[in-house]
């Protein structure tokens, strides 16, 4: 069975612009792999460094929020055009799942240390003043 995907240019739509008030600041990443992530470009001394291009990375910014009411695939184009640089649908997909699932990863461990953090605080009470417990003094040497 073949499906018919008419290919029309979808011009019907205009999503607004990237804001340009406060700007946040961006900071300098060690590049991981030999592709380099939409948002980023090589530094110039140092090939082992990603360089931010603020720009790109507020439109992301804003691009995520336009996810909400828009498919992966018009935000690519609508990102490619504001920016000038081309990402793909999939590639949008993927950059966003990654950064959801280190979010996530950084909420529990920040969870998990809160927890481990009042759990040796209880254990330490224990150990000072619970019924039953004891601690060793030192003798004065005669």
């Amino acid at each position: 069975m073949k499906i018919d995907i008419k290919k029309e240019p979808l011009g019907y739509w205009t999503l607004p612009k990237p804001h340009k008030g406060q700007e946040k600041e961006w900071h300098v990443v060690v590049r991981l792999s030999k592709q380099v992530p939409f948002g980023y470009r090589v530094h110039p001394d140092n090939d082992k460094l990603l360089e931010p291009i603020p720009d790109e990375l507020e439109a992301l910014e804003l691009a995520k929020r336009h996810l909400k009411q828009y498919s992966y695939r018009d935000v690519a184009i609508w990102l490619t055009k504001q920016t000038g640089r081309y990402i793909s649908h999939g590639g949008l997909r993927k950059r966003i799942d990654i950064e959801r699932r280190r979010k996530k990863a950084a909420l529990i461990k920040r969870k998990l240390a809160e927890w481990l953090e009042e759990t040796l605080n209880e254990i330490e009470k224990l150990e000072k003043g619970g019924v039953g417990a004891y601690s060793v003094k030192e003798r004065d040497a005669e």
